[in-house]
Protein backbone atom coordinates (compact mmCIF):
# COMPACT_ATOMS: atom_id res chain seq x y z
CA UNK A 1 0.00 0.00 0.00
CA UNK A 2 2.81 2.27 0.93
CA UNK A 3 4.16 1.59 -2.35
CA UNK A 4 1.07 2.53 -4.50
CA UNK A 5 0.69 5.55 -2.41
CA UNK A 6 4.43 6.81 -2.61
CA UNK A 7 4.33 6.12 -6.82
CA UNK A 8 0.83 7.95 -7.78
CA UNK A 9 1.21 10.84 -5.36
CA UNK A 10 4.88 11.24 -6.63
CA UNK A 11 2.80 10.76 -10.19
CA UNK A 12 0.38 13.68 -9.60
CA UNK A 13 2.89 15.81 -8.81
CA UNK A 14 4.75 15.55 -11.81
CA UNK A 15 8.14 13.85 -10.52
CA UNK A 16 10.07 12.45 -13.79
CA UNK A 17 8.97 9.12 -13.80
CA UNK A 18 12.66 7.71 -13.21
CA UNK A 19 12.96 8.97 -10.40
CA UNK A 20 9.03 7.65 -9.51
CA UNK A 21 10.09 4.12 -9.98
CA UNK A 22 13.21 4.70 -7.76
CA UNK A 23 11.33 6.27 -4.59
CA UNK A 24 8.47 3.57 -4.96
CA UNK A 25 10.83 0.64 -4.70
CA UNK A 26 12.63 2.47 -1.68
CA UNK A 27 9.60 2.32 0.15
CA UNK A 28 8.91 -0.98 -0.65
CA UNK A 29 12.69 -2.10 0.24
CA UNK A 30 11.96 -0.06 3.78
CA UNK A 31 8.61 -1.60 4.30
CA UNK A 32 10.20 -4.81 4.02
CA UNK A 33 13.23 -4.52 6.20
CA UNK A 34 13.98 -0.94 7.54
CA UNK A 35 16.80 0.71 6.51
CA UNK A 36 18.71 -2.30 6.23
CA UNK A 37 17.50 -3.20 3.22
CA UNK A 38 18.40 -0.16 1.83
CA UNK A 39 22.31 -1.63 1.05
CA UNK A 40 20.35 -3.79 -2.18
CA UNK A 41 19.97 -0.45 -3.88
CA UNK A 42 22.99 0.32 -5.74
CA UNK A 43 23.73 -3.15 -6.83
CA UNK A 44 20.19 -3.77 -7.61
CA UNK A 45 20.67 -0.84 -10.36
CA UNK A 46 23.96 -1.44 -11.55
CA UNK A 47 22.21 -5.73 -11.93
CA UNK A 48 19.39 -3.82 -13.90
CA UNK A 49 21.79 -2.43 -16.06
CA UNK A 50 24.70 -4.89 -16.85
CA UNK A 51 22.85 -6.57 -19.49
CA UNK A 52 25.16 -6.13 -22.53
CA UNK A 53 22.69 -6.13 -25.63
CA UNK A 54 21.27 -2.79 -24.03
CA UNK A 55 24.39 -1.56 -25.80
CA UNK A 56 22.53 -1.75 -28.96
CA UNK A 57 20.57 1.61 -27.55
CA UNK A 58 22.91 4.52 -27.48
CA UNK A 59 24.80 3.40 -30.73
CA UNK A 60 20.74 3.35 -32.31
CA UNK A 61 20.50 6.42 -31.11
CA UNK A 62 23.39 8.07 -31.85
CA UNK A 63 23.06 6.72 -35.55
CA UNK A 64 19.61 8.24 -35.69
CA UNK A 65 20.87 11.68 -34.31
CA UNK A 66 23.73 11.60 -37.24
CA UNK A 67 21.09 10.58 -40.21
CA UNK A 68 18.96 13.38 -39.20
CA UNK A 69 21.67 15.71 -39.00
CA UNK A 70 22.36 15.15 -43.01
CA UNK A 71 19.55 16.33 -44.14
CA UNK A 72 18.69 12.62 -44.91
CA UNK A 73 15.05 13.43 -44.50
CA UNK A 74 14.39 15.76 -47.06
CA UNK A 75 15.73 12.98 -49.44
CA UNK A 76 13.53 11.09 -47.83
CA UNK A 77 10.75 13.13 -48.12
CA UNK A 78 11.54 13.44 -51.91
CA UNK A 79 11.39 9.77 -53.08
CA UNK A 80 8.10 9.32 -51.02
CA UNK A 81 6.35 11.98 -52.90
CA UNK A 82 7.24 10.78 -56.31
CA UNK A 83 6.15 7.65 -55.60
CA UNK A 84 2.57 8.42 -53.74
CA UNK A 85 2.14 11.98 -54.62
CA UNK A 86 -0.11 11.22 -56.96
CA UNK A 87 -2.52 9.70 -55.09
CA UNK A 88 -5.91 12.39 -53.02
CA UNK A 89 -3.99 13.76 -50.08
CA UNK A 90 -0.54 13.32 -51.40
CA UNK A 91 1.67 14.45 -49.09
CA UNK A 92 -0.85 12.85 -46.37
CA UNK A 93 0.20 9.70 -48.39
CA UNK A 94 4.19 11.10 -48.36
CA UNK A 95 3.66 11.36 -44.84
CA UNK A 96 3.06 8.40 -44.01
CA UNK A 97 5.42 6.07 -46.35
CA UNK A 98 8.56 8.19 -45.48
CA UNK A 99 7.79 7.21 -41.74
CA UNK A 100 8.58 3.45 -43.13
CA UNK A 101 11.89 4.69 -44.43
CA UNK A 102 12.48 6.70 -41.41
CA UNK A 103 12.10 3.91 -39.50
CA UNK A 104 14.87 1.78 -40.29
CA UNK A 105 16.89 4.57 -39.37
CA UNK A 106 16.01 6.40 -35.94
CA UNK A 107 13.22 3.34 -34.43
CA UNK A 108 12.28 6.80 -32.16
CA UNK A 109 9.03 7.80 -32.49
CA UNK A 110 9.23 10.70 -30.91
CA UNK A 111 12.32 11.71 -33.35
CA UNK A 112 10.03 10.75 -36.04
CA UNK A 113 7.38 13.23 -34.82
CA UNK A 114 9.64 16.23 -33.94
CA UNK A 115 11.64 15.28 -37.45
CA UNK A 116 8.42 15.85 -39.76
CA UNK A 117 6.78 18.31 -37.13
CA UNK A 118 9.39 20.59 -38.03
CA UNK A 119 9.40 19.49 -41.96
CA UNK A 120 6.16 18.08 -43.44
CA UNK A 121 3.85 19.63 -41.17
CA UNK A 122 4.83 23.21 -42.24
CA UNK A 123 4.88 21.91 -46.17
CA UNK A 124 1.31 19.76 -45.36
CA UNK A 125 0.11 23.31 -44.30
CA UNK A 126 1.28 25.89 -47.21
CA UNK A 127 -0.59 22.89 -49.18
CA UNK A 128 -3.73 23.44 -48.28
CA UNK A 129 -3.86 20.93 -45.49
CA UNK A 130 -5.39 21.95 -41.83
CA UNK A 131 -2.57 22.02 -39.44
CA UNK A 132 -4.26 19.73 -36.66
CA UNK A 133 -4.83 17.11 -39.55
CA UNK A 134 -1.25 17.39 -40.59
CA UNK A 135 -0.06 16.70 -36.90
CA UNK A 136 -2.31 13.92 -36.80
CA UNK A 137 -1.04 12.41 -39.72
CA UNK A 138 2.26 12.81 -38.26
CA UNK A 139 1.40 11.02 -35.11
CA UNK A 140 0.20 8.54 -36.53
CA UNK A 141 2.81 7.23 -38.58
CA UNK A 142 5.78 8.35 -36.13
CA UNK A 143 4.60 5.33 -34.19
CA UNK A 144 5.75 3.24 -37.09
CA UNK A 145 9.69 3.99 -36.45
CA UNK A 146 9.51 1.92 -32.66
CA UNK A 147 7.60 -0.87 -34.78
CA UNK A 148 9.93 -1.55 -37.45
CA UNK A 149 13.26 -2.12 -36.70
CA UNK A 150 15.57 -1.21 -35.31
CA UNK A 151 13.43 -0.90 -32.30
CA UNK A 152 14.60 0.57 -28.44
CA UNK A 153 11.81 -1.02 -26.83
CA UNK A 154 12.41 -4.76 -28.50
CA UNK A 155 15.73 -3.94 -27.55
CA UNK A 156 14.57 -3.32 -23.49
CA UNK A 157 12.01 -6.38 -23.95
CA UNK A 158 14.26 -9.02 -25.40
CA UNK A 159 17.25 -8.37 -23.13
CA UNK A 160 15.01 -8.36 -20.05
CA UNK A 161 13.38 -11.51 -20.70
CA UNK A 162 15.74 -13.48 -22.68
CA UNK A 163 13.63 -13.42 -26.12
CA UNK A 164 16.12 -13.30 -29.64
CA UNK A 165 16.19 -9.52 -30.00
CA UNK A 166 16.81 -10.70 -33.76
CA UNK A 167 13.22 -12.75 -33.85
CA UNK A 168 11.56 -9.49 -32.25
CA UNK A 169 13.43 -7.27 -35.09
CA UNK A 170 11.96 -9.86 -37.99
CA UNK A 171 8.03 -9.74 -36.04
CA UNK A 172 7.84 -5.93 -36.31
CA UNK A 173 8.42 -5.81 -39.63
CA UNK A 174 5.06 -6.76 -41.40
CA UNK A 175 3.02 -4.72 -38.29
CA UNK A 176 5.19 -1.26 -39.28
CA UNK A 177 3.97 -2.19 -42.93
CA UNK A 178 0.35 -3.08 -42.42
CA UNK A 179 0.14 -0.03 -40.63
CA UNK A 180 1.42 2.10 -43.01
CA UNK A 181 -1.34 0.29 -45.12
CA UNK A 182 -3.90 0.81 -43.11
CA UNK A 183 -3.35 4.71 -42.16
CA UNK A 184 -2.91 5.78 -45.89
CA UNK A 185 -6.91 3.79 -46.12
CA UNK A 186 -7.77 6.54 -43.84
CA UNK A 187 -6.45 9.43 -45.32
CA UNK A 188 -8.00 8.05 -48.71
CA UNK A 189 -11.21 7.15 -47.08
CA UNK A 190 -10.91 10.49 -45.50
CA UNK A 191 -10.35 12.89 -47.93
CA UNK A 192 -13.66 14.44 -48.63
CA UNK A 193 -14.20 14.94 -45.00
CA UNK A 194 -10.98 16.51 -44.47
CA UNK A 195 -10.78 18.44 -47.36
CA UNK A 196 -7.72 17.06 -48.85
CA UNK A 197 -6.15 19.14 -51.55
CA UNK A 198 -6.56 16.94 -55.24
CA UNK A 199 -3.95 14.48 -55.77
CA UNK A 200 -0.64 15.78 -57.80
CA UNK A 201 0.53 15.11 -61.50
CA UNK A 202 2.18 11.09 -61.54
CA UNK A 203 5.71 11.55 -61.20
CA UNK A 204 7.59 9.95 -64.50
CA UNK A 205 9.80 7.52 -64.30
CA UNK A 206 13.26 9.63 -65.07
CA UNK A 207 11.73 11.48 -61.37
CA UNK A 208 11.53 8.67 -59.54
CA UNK A 209 14.77 7.92 -60.74
CA UNK A 210 16.24 10.59 -59.43
CA UNK A 211 14.79 10.31 -56.51
CA UNK A 212 15.68 7.27 -55.86
CA UNK A 213 19.38 7.85 -56.42
CA UNK A 214 19.43 10.72 -53.96
CA UNK A 215 18.28 8.17 -51.38
CA UNK A 216 19.85 5.67 -52.02
CA UNK A 217 22.78 6.14 -49.44
CA UNK A 218 20.31 6.48 -46.68
CA UNK A 219 17.87 3.55 -47.89
CA UNK A 220 21.36 1.36 -47.09
CA UNK A 221 21.29 1.89 -43.61
CA UNK A 222 17.81 -0.23 -43.20
CA UNK A 223 19.49 -3.15 -45.19
CA UNK A 224 22.82 -3.26 -43.47
CA UNK A 225 21.05 -3.39 -39.97
CA UNK A 226 18.63 -5.59 -41.06
CA UNK A 227 20.58 -8.14 -43.42
CA UNK A 228 23.47 -8.51 -40.87
CA UNK A 229 20.86 -9.20 -37.71
CA UNK A 230 18.25 -11.54 -39.75
CA UNK A 231 20.97 -13.16 -41.36
CA UNK A 232 22.51 -14.17 -38.17
CA UNK A 233 25.34 -12.05 -39.13
CA UNK A 234 25.96 -10.01 -36.44
CA UNK A 235 24.25 -9.50 -32.99
CA UNK A 236 22.21 -6.46 -32.46
CA UNK A 237 24.68 -4.17 -30.83
CA UNK A 238 27.57 -5.22 -33.57
CA UNK A 239 24.71 -3.93 -35.92
CA UNK A 240 24.05 -0.77 -34.15
CA UNK A 241 28.32 0.29 -33.84
CA UNK A 242 28.27 -0.26 -37.75
CA UNK A 243 25.01 1.87 -38.48
CA UNK A 244 26.93 4.47 -36.68
CA UNK A 245 30.12 4.28 -38.67
CA UNK A 246 28.08 4.10 -41.89
CA UNK A 247 26.32 7.40 -40.48
CA UNK A 248 29.32 8.99 -39.92
CA UNK A 249 30.96 7.76 -43.26
CA UNK A 250 27.78 9.39 -45.15
CA UNK A 251 28.09 12.44 -43.32
CA UNK A 252 31.76 13.16 -43.01
CA UNK A 253 33.23 12.08 -46.42
CA UNK A 254 29.91 12.00 -48.37
CA UNK A 255 27.22 14.87 -47.63
CA UNK A 256 30.31 16.62 -45.55
CA UNK A 257 27.16 17.81 -43.11
CA UNK A 258 28.76 17.48 -40.12
CA UNK A 259 31.46 19.32 -38.47
CA UNK A 260 33.42 18.55 -34.93
CA UNK A 261 31.01 21.18 -33.28
CA UNK A 262 27.82 19.37 -34.95
CA UNK A 263 29.45 16.07 -33.50
CA UNK A 264 29.26 17.47 -30.03
CA UNK A 265 25.81 18.05 -29.99
CA UNK A 266 24.70 15.15 -31.28
CA UNK A 267 26.83 12.91 -28.79
CA UNK A 268 25.39 14.90 -26.04
CA UNK A 269 21.85 14.51 -27.40
CA UNK A 270 22.41 10.74 -27.61
CA UNK A 271 23.82 11.06 -24.02
CA UNK A 272 20.51 12.85 -22.71
CA UNK A 273 18.50 10.24 -23.74
CA UNK A 274 20.12 7.46 -23.10
CA UNK A 275 20.73 8.85 -19.71
CA UNK A 276 17.26 8.96 -19.27
CA UNK A 277 16.46 5.73 -20.08
CA UNK A 278 19.18 3.65 -18.43
CA UNK A 279 17.35 5.95 -15.07
CA UNK A 280 14.19 4.48 -15.53
CA UNK A 281 15.57 0.75 -16.27
CA UNK A 282 18.11 1.37 -13.38
CA UNK A 283 15.14 2.22 -10.88
CA UNK A 284 12.40 0.34 -12.41
CA UNK A 285 14.24 -2.15 -11.29
CA UNK A 286 14.41 -2.22 -7.89
CA UNK A 287 10.63 -1.66 -7.77
CA UNK A 288 10.54 -5.16 -9.85
CA UNK A 289 12.72 -6.65 -7.48
CA UNK A 290 10.61 -5.45 -4.70
CA UNK A 291 7.54 -7.36 -6.93
CA UNK A 292 9.09 -10.07 -7.77
CA UNK A 293 9.82 -10.74 -3.53
CA UNK A 294 6.24 -10.67 -2.63
CA UNK A 295 5.76 -12.69 -5.53
CA UNK A 296 2.83 -9.93 -6.65
CA UNK A 297 3.17 -10.55 -10.72
CA UNK A 298 2.27 -14.12 -9.55
CA UNK A 299 -0.99 -13.08 -8.04
CA UNK A 300 -1.69 -11.05 -10.74
CA UNK A 301 -1.28 -13.44 -13.34
CA UNK A 302 -3.32 -15.85 -10.81
CA UNK A 303 -6.11 -12.98 -10.76
CA UNK A 304 -5.92 -12.07 -14.87
CA UNK A 305 -5.92 -16.60 -15.31
CA UNK A 306 -9.05 -16.68 -12.65
CA UNK A 307 -10.78 -14.49 -15.00
CA UNK A 308 -10.98 -16.30 -17.60
CA UNK A 309 -9.68 -20.04 -19.20
CA UNK A 310 -9.80 -18.54 -22.80
CA UNK A 311 -6.66 -17.91 -24.56
CA UNK A 312 -8.62 -15.43 -26.44
CA UNK A 313 -10.46 -13.20 -23.33
CA UNK A 314 -7.22 -13.26 -21.60
CA UNK A 315 -4.89 -11.97 -24.55
CA UNK A 316 -8.19 -9.58 -24.91
CA UNK A 317 -7.99 -8.10 -21.23
CA UNK A 318 -3.65 -7.92 -21.47
CA UNK A 319 -4.64 -5.65 -24.59
CA UNK A 320 -6.85 -3.09 -22.79
CA UNK A 321 -4.83 -3.25 -19.56
CA UNK A 322 -1.87 -2.28 -21.44
CA UNK A 323 -3.61 0.68 -23.56
CA UNK A 324 -5.22 1.96 -20.27
CA UNK A 325 -1.89 2.07 -18.32
CA UNK A 326 0.43 3.56 -21.07
CA UNK A 327 -2.15 6.52 -21.41
CA UNK A 328 -1.37 7.28 -18.21
CA UNK A 329 2.17 6.12 -17.64
CA UNK A 330 5.76 6.14 -19.57
CA UNK A 331 5.64 3.35 -22.04
CA UNK A 332 9.52 2.46 -21.02
CA UNK A 333 8.92 2.28 -17.89
CA UNK A 334 5.65 0.59 -18.27
CA UNK A 335 7.17 -2.05 -20.10
CA UNK A 336 9.87 -3.10 -17.57
CA UNK A 337 7.47 -3.05 -15.14
CA UNK A 338 4.30 -5.02 -16.75
CA UNK A 339 6.41 -7.33 -19.38
CA UNK A 340 7.82 -9.73 -16.06
CA UNK A 341 4.46 -9.63 -15.11
CA UNK A 342 2.60 -10.45 -18.07
CA UNK A 343 4.60 -12.86 -20.18
CA UNK A 344 4.50 -15.50 -17.54
CA UNK A 345 0.53 -15.13 -18.08
CA UNK A 346 1.21 -15.24 -21.71
CA UNK A 347 3.14 -18.55 -21.11
CA UNK A 348 0.75 -19.96 -19.55
CA UNK A 349 -1.88 -20.12 -22.26
CA UNK A 350 0.73 -20.91 -25.05
CA UNK A 351 1.95 -17.90 -26.43
CA UNK A 352 5.20 -17.68 -27.87
CA UNK A 353 7.55 -15.24 -26.34
CA UNK A 354 8.23 -13.38 -29.62
CA UNK A 355 4.31 -12.92 -30.36
CA UNK A 356 3.43 -11.70 -26.75
CA UNK A 357 6.47 -8.99 -27.14
CA UNK A 358 4.84 -7.73 -30.42
CA UNK A 359 1.66 -7.52 -28.94
CA UNK A 360 2.77 -5.44 -25.69
CA UNK A 361 4.85 -3.58 -28.72
CA UNK A 362 2.33 -2.64 -30.50
CA UNK A 363 -0.10 -1.62 -27.59
CA UNK A 364 2.44 0.49 -26.12
CA UNK A 365 3.08 2.31 -29.42
CA UNK A 366 -0.33 3.18 -29.72
CA UNK A 367 -0.49 4.62 -26.21
CA UNK A 368 2.21 7.00 -27.58
CA UNK A 369 -0.20 8.83 -29.25
CA UNK A 370 -2.84 8.43 -27.23
CA UNK A 371 -3.50 11.76 -24.39
CA UNK A 372 -2.88 12.60 -21.54
CA UNK A 373 0.51 11.40 -21.44
CA UNK A 374 0.70 10.16 -25.43
CA UNK A 375 4.85 11.82 -26.09
CA UNK A 376 4.58 12.11 -30.02
CA UNK A 377 1.39 14.44 -29.12
CA UNK A 378 3.41 16.54 -27.27
CA UNK A 379 6.35 17.02 -29.04
CA UNK A 380 4.29 17.91 -32.14
CA UNK A 381 1.85 20.09 -30.23
CA UNK A 382 5.17 21.70 -28.59
CA UNK A 383 7.47 21.49 -32.21
CA UNK A 384 4.56 23.15 -34.61
CA UNK A 385 2.23 25.24 -31.68
CA UNK A 386 -0.93 23.35 -32.25
CA UNK A 387 -3.29 22.37 -29.63
CA UNK A 388 -2.96 19.13 -28.50
CA UNK A 389 -6.68 18.55 -27.87
CA UNK A 390 -7.10 19.46 -31.53
CA UNK A 391 -4.19 17.18 -32.47
CA UNK A 392 -5.80 14.25 -30.82
CA UNK A 393 -9.70 15.27 -32.24
CA UNK A 394 -8.34 14.59 -35.56
CA UNK A 395 -6.36 11.24 -34.57
CA UNK A 396 -9.19 9.03 -33.78
CA UNK A 397 -9.51 7.37 -37.11
CA UNK A 398 -6.19 6.78 -37.20
CA UNK A 399 -6.05 4.94 -33.22
CA UNK A 400 -8.89 2.88 -34.61
CA UNK A 401 -7.20 2.08 -37.24
CA UNK A 402 -4.00 0.70 -35.59
CA UNK A 403 -5.36 -0.74 -32.90
CA UNK A 404 -7.17 -2.89 -35.34
CA UNK A 405 -3.79 -4.01 -36.46
CA UNK A 406 -2.73 -4.67 -33.05
CA UNK A 407 -5.59 -6.90 -32.35
CA UNK A 408 -5.31 -8.78 -35.96
CA UNK A 409 -1.16 -9.69 -34.52
CA UNK A 410 -2.66 -10.56 -30.93
CA UNK A 411 -4.57 -12.71 -32.38
CA UNK A 412 -2.75 -14.20 -35.25
CA UNK A 413 -0.37 -15.97 -34.36
CA UNK A 414 0.48 -17.23 -37.35
CA UNK A 415 0.81 -13.81 -39.35
CA UNK A 416 2.83 -13.10 -36.25
CA UNK A 417 5.57 -15.06 -36.25
CA UNK A 418 5.47 -15.42 -39.88
CA UNK A 419 8.40 -13.64 -40.47
CA UNK A 420 10.52 -14.70 -37.60
CA UNK A 421 9.81 -18.79 -38.66
CA UNK A 422 10.63 -17.25 -42.17
CA UNK A 423 14.31 -16.25 -41.26
CA UNK A 424 14.60 -19.23 -38.64
CA UNK A 425 14.43 -17.32 -35.22
CA UNK A 426 11.13 -19.62 -34.33
CA UNK A 427 10.48 -22.75 -35.26
CA UNK A 428 7.62 -23.42 -37.92
CA UNK A 429 3.76 -24.47 -35.84
CA UNK A 430 3.41 -28.50 -36.24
Amino acid sequence: MIVAIVFVVLIAIGMPIGFVLGAAGIAGLIQMGGTGFLHLTPAKVFHGLNIFPFLAMPFFILAGEIMNHTGITARLVGLARVLVGHLRGGLAQTNMVVSVMFAGLTGSATSDAAAFGKTLVPQMVRHGYQRDYACAVTAAGSIIGPTIPPSGLMVIYGSLLNVSIGALFAAGILPGLVICLICMVVIRLGANANNLPAAERRAALIDMWREFKGSILALIMPVIILGGILGGIVTPTEAASIAVAYALFIGVFVYRSISFQDMYGMLVRTARITGVIFVIIGFATILGWWLSFNQIPQAIATQMGAMSDNPYVIIAMIMGFLLIVGMVMDITATLIIVAPVLVPLTNSIGMDPVHAGIMIILALNISLMTPPVGACLFVLSSVTGEKLERIAMKLWPFLLAETLVMVLFSFNETLALFLPRFFGFVEWAP
